[in-house]
């Protein structure tokens, strides 16, 4: 694979301002499981290799299982996930397909029905936060931690 510039080197302090975001995620209430579905289902839509092999350890270091995160690419088909972690998986999908059509208004509403204003701005915040990161990590080609 092709050397590019690591950001996180060539412009330390903007790579860093990222981690205010991720501080203040670290702190709300958003459910750490929803937090690592929300991290993994974004990176394999953005097809985040350095992403991936990171918050699928961190989801398994924090009791996720092997199965459940083979299966987020194809969640509609399988019953390992509850209905709202289901719903957390749409709208991350949505969000980070945001070219398609966005999230859309039936998708929002049962959000918000479900969630509340302030946990769905938490959710919307997280998938943000690691389609940022997704995106710098393939434009760059991130390395694998080791």
């Amino acid at each position: 694979m092709e050397k590019r510039i690591q950001i996180d080197q060539v412009a330390p302090n903007g790579y860093k301002s990222m981690y205010a975001i991720e501080k203040y995620l670290g702190e709300s209430d958003l459910n750490p499981t929803h937090k690592e579905l929300i991290k993994m289902n974004a990176s394999y839509i953005n097809g985040c290799a350095f992403c991936i092999d990171m918050h699928s350890k961190d989801a398994i270091k924090n009791g996720e299982t092997a199965q459940r995160l083979l299966l987020i690419s194809a969640w509609r088909e399988t019953d390992v996930f509850t209905e709202e972690e289901k719903l957390i998986l749409e709208i991350t999908e949505e969000i980070t397909l945001i070219h398609q059509q966005g999230l859309t208004k039936e998708t929002y509403k049962k959000a918000l029905a479900t969630f509340g204003e302030k946990y769905l701005a938490n959710i919307i915040l997280a998938i943000t936060a690691i389609n940022m990161w997704n995106r710098i990590a393939v434009s760059t080609h991130k390395p694998l931690l080791k």
